[in-house]
C-alpha cells in the first residue's frame, strides 16, 4: 500500500533547488516517487508503508532546504505564505529606499565629501539586513558542496561590496600601484534591490496562477451547524465526522457530502453539473459539498467528510495535476541542474581573460565582468517557464469544468488530430426511454415473463437496461432469478424456473442459439429506420420480445462536432448499436466515420488501428465498455456523469458532461503549449544573449560593456515577464 502526500518545501530559490530537493527525496527509503514544483514550493510524494517522514525531513534539511511534514490547516499555510510575502515586500521597500541615494551618489555625485563612506553606510544594511537571506542560503548550499541562484547573488554582490569597502578605507594601497580607486556600492545595492523586487513581483504574479484552485477551495464553508440533541452547535467543517447531522439554511453553501433526512429545497449544483437551474431536493436525495442551497432549509446526514468529499477529491486532483511535470520540463530540469556551475565557470573565465588582457584597469574590468555574468544569470525564468503555464492552464480548465489530471495531457492535447466518440452518454444524453415493446404473440399479457425481464434489467448497469426498468417497474413485480450474468457489450442472461433468458444484441443472442420469427420484422425495421435503439429478449432458443428505445442527442453535440471538424479534426463515432441506428445518428450529427456493433475490444482495436496509421487519437466516452479504448488512446476524456471506472482511466474529465467542452479543452492545450514554448524561448534567448554580453564579448569591437545594474534590472524583468505571459492563459 502507498499513499500520496503533499508537503510544503522551503528554502528554494530556483529550479535547480527543486531538482536538488527532488533527487534527495527520491533517494529516501519508502519514497516511491517524488515531484517537486518550484512554482508552488511543494513536493508531491508517493510513500510506501516503511517511509519515515522524520527521516525524510532530516535528509532534506541536511541538503540545505526544509520540508514541512506537520499537518497544517489550509488557512495556516496561507497565513504563513502571506507573512513571507509581506516580509519580502518590507525588505524590498527598505532596500529600495537605501539603494536609491547610493545610485544617485554613485552615478552623479561622486565628488561630494565622504561620498564613499555614505554609500558604504547605506549599502551595508541593504546587503546584510534586507538581502541577508541570499548569503545565508549561499553558505548553506556551500556547506553541501552545492550552488544555486542565491550563490550567484551572494558572490556577485559580495565581491563588489568587499572590493568597494577595501577601496573606501584603503584607497592609497590601490593608487600607489597605479590602480584607480573606484567603488561599486551602487552596483551591489541596486542589484540586491532589483532581485528582491523581481521576486516580490514574481510572488504576486504566481499567486494569480493558482486562483482557480483557491476559488474551488472557497466553495466549502469553514463553519457549519451541527444538530445535537435538538440544539444547533457551530463547528469547524474539518472537525465534523461521518454520521453527524447538519442543518443547512437558505442561501448557505453545503459543507459536506450526505443525504437529506428532513426538509426540502432547491440546490444549485452548477459547480458539478454546469446546469444553472437549481434542482429540487427532498428527503433521501444526495447533496454535495460546494453546492449552494437556495430557498428551503433542511438537515442532512454526513456520508463523506474531510478529504473524501467529491469537492475535496476534485481539488486534490487539480493540485496533483498542477504539481505534475510536462515531458518538456524534464529537459529543462537537466539544464538547470548544471546551469549555476556553468555560469560560475563562465564568470571566472571572463575574470581571467579580462585580467590577463593587459589593458588599463584590466583586473577591475575582469571583476565587473565576473559580477555582471553572475547577476544576469540570476533570474530563474527557466525554472518558471513551464510550471507557471501548467498551473495557469490547468486552473483555467478547472474553472471551465474540465478536470485535467496531469501536465502531460496538456502537452499531448495540442497534437491530437483524430477524435473518437462513444455514442450513448457522450453524443446523446445517455438517458434512453422505451418507445415501444413488441412481444411474441404467445406472451401478450404474461405478467410472469415481464417480471423476469424487469428483474434481469434491474441488475444491469447499462443505461438501456435502466430505461426498461423505468418503463416496467410501475406495473410488474420482479421475478426471483438464478445465475444472473452480465456479458459486457452484449447483454445479460439469467435462469428462471429452469428456463434460460437473455436480453441484449441480436447477434449475441444468435450465438446463444436464439433466433427470431416473422412477427418481429416490421416492428424491427420501422424503429431502426427511425434511428431508434433496438434490443432483443430471448427465452431458451427463441426471441420472445423486441424493445425499441430512443436516446435524444445532447443540445450542443452537433455544434461541438462541427467545431471540431473546423479545427481540422477527423471525427469518428463508435457504438454497439445496429448499423441502421448508427447510420441515422451519424447523419444527424454530421459524422462521416462511424462503426456499429462495436464491443469493448473492438473499440480498443479501432484506436490501435488509427494510431498505427499515424493518428494522434483522443477517445471520449463514459462507460465501462469504453475503458479499454480510453486507456489506449493518446488522450482520454471521460464524461463527468459517466461511470467511475471511465473517469479513473481518463486523463481528462468533463465535469459538465458537455461535448462542447472538447473543442474548448483542445484550444486550451494549444494555448498552454504555445505559452510554454514562448516562455522557454525567452528564458533561453535571454541567457544565450545576456551572458556573453555580460562577459564583455562586444567590448573589443564596439567598446560596449554591460553595466551590472542594468543586468540586475533585466534579470528581474525576465522572471516577471515569464510569469505574466503565463497569466494570459486565465483570460
Amino acid at each position: 500500500m502507498s499513499n500520496k502526500i503533499e508537503w510544503p518545501v522551503t528554502g528554494m530559490s530556483c529550479a535547480a533547488c527543486a531538482s536538488s530537493v527532488e533527487n534527495t527525496l527520491k533517494k529516501q527509503v519508502g519514497v516511491q516517487s517524488a515531484s517537486v514544483n518550484f512554482a508552488t514550493h511543494s513536493a508531491l510524494l508517493q510513500l510506501e508503508k516503511e517511509a519515515d517522514p522524520n527521516a525524510i525531513q532530516k535528509a532534506v534539511r541536511e541538503s540545505g532546504y526544509d520540508i514541512i511534514i506537520e499537518k497544517m490547516e489550509t488557512s495556516d499555510l496561507e497565513k504563513n505564505q502571506q507573512q513571507a510575502y509581506l516580509k519580502l515586500k518590507r525588505n524590498t521597500i527598505a532596500a529600495g529606499i537605501l539603494a536609491t541615494p547610493v545610485f544617485i551618489i554613485g552615478m552623479f555625485l561622486m565628488d561630494i565629501p565622504f561620498a564613499n563612506y555614505i554609500m558604504w553606510a547605506l549599502t551595508t544594511p541593504v546587503l546584510f539586513v534586507f538581502g541577508l537571506q541570499f548569503f545565508i542560503n549561499a553558505v548553506r548550499q556551500a556547506k553541501h558542496g552545492k550552488a544555486n541562484m542565491d550563490t550567484l547573488v551572494a558572490v556577485s554582490t559580495g565581491v563588489a561590496y568587499l572590493y568597494s569597502t577595501f577601496t573606501t578605507f584603503f584607497p592609497e594601497w590601490l593608487t600607489q600601484r597605479g590602480i584607480t580607486a573606484h567603488v561599486y556600492f551602487e552596483a551591489a545595492a541596486v542589484i540586491v534591490f532589483f532581485i528582491l523586487l523581481g521576486r516580490m513581483l514574481e510572488s504576486g504574479a504566481k499567486a494569480g496562477t493558482g486562483e482557480a484552485l483557491k476559488k474551488l477551495m472557497g466553495l466549502q464553508p469553514d463553519e457549519l451547524i451541527v444538530m445535537e440533541n435538538g440544539k444547533e452547535i457551530v463547528k469547524k467543517t474539518q472537525k465534523v465526522s461521518v454520521g453527524e447531522f447538519i442543518l443547512v439554511k437558505p442561501g448557505q453553501k453545503i459543507p459536506l457530502d450526505g443525504k437529506i433526512i428532513d426538509g426540502h429545497s432547491y440546490i444549485n449544483e452548477s459547480m458539478l453539473t454546469g446546469e444553472p437551474v437549481p434542482i429540487a431536493k427532498q428527503s433521501g436525495d444526495q447533496v454535495f459539498a460546494g453546492t449552494i442551497n437556495q430557498n428551503g432549509s433542511f438537515q442532512f446526514q454526513v456520508e463523506q467528510a474531510g478529504d473524501t468529499t467529491l469537492l475535496a477529491q476534485i481539488i486534490q486532483k487539480i493540485k496533483e495535476a498542477q504539481g505534475s511535470k510536462a515531458p518538456v520540463q524534464k529537459l529543462v530540469d537537466k539544464i538547470t541542474a548544471i546551469f549555476v556551475p556553468i555560469v560560475i565557470s563562465i564568470g571566472i573565465l571572463a575574470f581571467l581573460v579580462w585580467g590577463l588582457s593587459g589593458i588599463e584597469d584590466a583586473w577591475l574590468h575582469g571583476m565587473l565582468a565576473f559580477v555582471t555574468v553572475l547577476v544576469i544569470a540570476c533570474p530563474c525564468a527557466l525554472g518558471l517557464a513551464t510550471p507557471t503555464a501548467i498551473m495557469a492552464g490547468i486552473g483555467k480548465g478547472a474553472s471551465m469544468g474540465m478536470l485535467i489530471k496531469d501536465a502531460e495531457s496538456l502537452e499531448v492535447g495540442h497534437k491530437v488530430d483524430t477524435i473518437v466518440l462513444d455514442k450513448t452518454g457522450t453524443i446523446t444524453e445517455g438517458k434512453p426511454t422505451v418507445e415501444d415493446i413488441q412481444l411474441a404473440p404467445q406472451l401478450i399479457a404474461s405478467e410472469k415473463e415481464m417480471g423476469v425481464l424487469l428483474a434481469m434489467e434491474s441488475q444491469s448497469e447499462h443505461p438501456l437496461a435502466d430505461a426498461v426498468v423505468q418503463h416496467l417497474k410501475a406495473n410488474f413485480n420482479k421475478a426471483d432469478l438464478a445465475n444472473f450474468q452480465s456479458h459486457t457489450g452484449n447483454g445479460v442472461s439469467a435462469q428462471f424456473e429452469g428456463n434460460y433468458y437473455a436480453v441484449g444484441k441480436k447477434d449475441w443472442l444468435k450465438t446463444q442459439g436464439a433466433t427470431g420469427k416473422d412477427w418481429m420484422k416490421d416492428f424491427e425495421s420501422h424503429h431502426l429506420n427511425q434511428g431508434h435503439i433496438v434490443i432483443y429478449w430471448a427465452k431458451n432458443q427463441e426471441i420472445i420480445g423486441v424493445i425499441a428505445m430512443a436516446d435524444s442527442i445532447k443540445e450542443n453535440s452537433k455544434s461541438a462536432i462541427k467545431e471540431l471538424m473546423e479545427m481540422g479534426m477527423e471525427v469518428h463515432m463508435l457504438t454497439g448499436d445496429q448499423e441502421k441506428t448508427a447510420q441515422a445518428m451519424a447523419q444527424n450529427v454530421g459524422i462521416q466515420h462511424y462503426q456499429s456493433g462495436m464491443l469493448p475490444t473492438d473499440k480498443a482495436g479501432y484506436i490501435k488501428a488509427l494510431q498505427k496509421n499515424g493518428k494522434t487519437v483522443a477517445m471520449i466516452g463514459d462507460g465501462i465498455n469504453d475503458s479499454e479504448a480510453l486507456a489506449l488512446a493518446d488522450l482520454s476524456i471521460a464524461m463527468g456523469k459517466g461511470t467511475d471506472i471511465a473517469m479513473d482511466v481518463a486523463k481528462v474529465t468533463l465535469i459538465h458532461s458537455d461535448l462542447a467542452q472538447v473543442p474548448q479543452m483542445l484550444s486550451l492545450t494549444r494555448k498552454t503549449v504555445k505559452t510554454i514554448r514562448q516562455n522557454l524561448f525567452w528564458a533561453f534567448i535571454y541567457n544565450i544573449i545576456g551572458i556573453p554580453l555580460a562577459a564583455g564579448v562586444l567590448y573589443p569591437a564596439f567598446g560596449f560593456l554591460l553595466n551590472p545594474m542594468i543586468a540586475g534590472g533585466a534579470m528581474a524583468l525576465s522572471s516577471v515577464s515569464v510569469v505574466s505571459n503565463s497569466l494570459r492563459l486565465k483570460r
